[in-house]
């Protein structure tokens, strides 16, 4: 069994990843960078160890520090959660051949899979369809407008590596075919530092469903079943949810029984995505034509919707396979019970195109209500820093229906004060409110389309307000039992408690 994990990774799935190695008797160690010194990822492990600067690519992106962090530390093992390194290839390498445990595929199979390009073929040897495209040998701008014009419009443009939206364009014609040529190998090559495109058809109003699967060193594999993720604005999920409100039993049976046949092909081991597009426009969703996406071969951010419905603790299972034992969990043990569905707070402003914010969050209060869960990694004043992704917190409702899990989760977002920084929180409550949200009529694009039915109300005016009631509570606060942001410092001869020194 792992002994001491060193998590290289920050925020909530930091702490997430603390708690899962808590049951399991694992130490920790987090690493953080200036701009995350106290943070609440650094305070819950067991010990922490600075990195360098605040800039990713000096710290949480830098892989020599890493492993010197792991040397330091004696750790045996490393989880590198999503974002940052969870798809490098080479950290993987690396930290294979310092004789640490990677929790998560062999280094090789993530490259594999990381490409897109070898993704694709993998899965057709495998028989699983993939979208008709190509990935033409001339990576000139006029080498992709022939792959462009050989396809057809409209057409995808997309990175080989990475994900998340970054380094991909839409192309409905030729006019905006070398705009959208150089964008997207600009945006590849800063995020990605690969700059290689391909083409794909572009589907037209898919919905996006992904797969989780399993994998475990002794020959098993298994999915735990789909997570539906149509609800994403410039190809960032925004809500997901489990089940799919769009597959039918017979759906769902192809589309899981291809996704265990891609990790099988691929090699795969521990816990992966398989992201598929599914065409319900023929009009007979049992029969409905899907496509291979891509393969995340790391943990998922939504990850715990699939874990709600299916009543099974992801991370604890990724680090008991990486540890060596077999999957805690066979196939016909696993079922799905109820509706789980997940929204990604973020400290953004809809009102500004989703501008990321940074600041303090002079309020932060986690609402406790049953059948919800909160995965975050802030507290009440911290600060949002420009330096990282602006998701402040992720929650997640679970009950028996799809339309009580959706009353849950506005209920919730309701009832969650966040003060100091502009959040999208409003934004989330009219999308759960739409009725084509309701009636699960939001394909991929939908967002996009009609953004503009989306404008929360300017709540700028009432921020003078709330920086008074603030300081208002602090001071009363200051002046009893001290302030909430003052808690296990205040000075006890100035609160007035019944407690007497004779």
């Amino acid at each position: 069994m792992i002994r001491r994990l060193l998590i290289a990774n920050r925020g909530e799935i930091a702490v997430r990843i603390i708690r899962a190695c808590r049951e399991l008797d694992i130490e920790t160690v987090a690493v953080y960078s200036d701009a995350d010194a106290g943070a609440a990822h650094t305070v819950a492990a067991d010990q922490a160890v600075p990195i360098g600067p605040a800039a990713a690519k000096d710290s949480y992106l830098a892989i020599p520090s890493l492993m010197s962090a792991a040397r330091a530390t004696g750790a045996d093992a490393v989880h590198p959660g999503y974002g940052f390194l969870s798809e490098n290839a080479g950290f993987a390498r690396a930290c294979e051949e310092a004789g640490l445990v990677f929790v998560g595929p062999p280094s090789a199979v993530m490259a594999r899979m990381g490409s897109k390009i070898e993704a694709r073929r993998t899965m057709e040897a495998a028989g699983v369809p993939v979208v008709p495209g190509m990935v033409p040998d001339d990576q000139t701008d006029e080498g992709i407008r022939r792959a462009i014009a050989q396809i057809g419009y409209p057409a995808l443009i997309k990175a080989t590596s990475g994900g998340g939206g970054k380094g991909m364009r839409e192309v409905t014609s030729l006019s905006e075919a070398d705009a959208s040529i150089q964008a997207a190998r600009r945006e590849a090559q800063q995020a990605f530092g690969n700059g290689t495109l391909f083409v794909e058809r572009l589907i037209h109003h898919p919905f996006h469903v992904e797969v989780q699967i399993f994998a475990d060193a002794h020959g098993h594999a298994i999915h735990v079943f789909e997570r539906e993720c149509s609800v994403q604005r410039r190809h960032q999920k925004v809500i997901e949810e489990s089940p799919s409100p769009h597959l039918t039993p017979a759906l769902r049976e192809r589309i899981t029984r291809a996704a265990v046949q891609a990790a099988i092909a691929s090699g795969y081991r521990n816990a992966g995505t398989c992201e598929f597009l599914v065409d319900l426009s023929a009009g007979d969703a049992d029969t409905a034509p899907f496509y291979f996406l891509e393969m995340n071969t790391r943990l998922q951010v939504e990850h715990a919707v699939t874990e709600l419905v299916a009543g099974v603790d992801l991370v604890r299972a990724q680090l008991l396979v990486a540890s060596g034992e077999p999957l805690p969990w066979t196939q016909a043990a696993l079922s799905q019970r109820g509706h789980a569905i997940e929204a990604r707070v973020y400290a953004e402003d809809p009102r500004q195109g989703f501008l990321p914010q940074a600041g303090r969050l002079l309020r932060y209060r986690e609402p406790r209500l049953p059948g919800v869960r909160i995965d975050s990694g802030v507290r009440e004043a911290d600060a949002i820093s420009v330096y990282y992704d602006p998701m402040i917190a992720k929650v997640i409702a679970h009950a028996e229906t799809r339309a009580l899990a959706i009353a849950r989760l506005r209920e919730a977002l309701q009832a969650f004060p966040i003060l100091g920084i502009t959040t999208n929180i409003p934004f989330l409550l009219q999308l759960l409110a739409h009725d084509r949200f309701t009636r699960a009529e939001i394909d991929t694009g939908f967002l996009d389309r009609h953004v503009d039915e989306f404008a929360p109300p300017d709540q700028t005016a009432l921020l003078p307000f709330a920086r008074a009631a603030i300081d208002a509570e602090a001071r009363q606060g200051s002046s009893t039992v001290g302030s909430r942001a003052d808690a296990g410092q205040a000075d006890p001869w100035q609160q007035l408690t019944g407690w007497r020194m004779a």
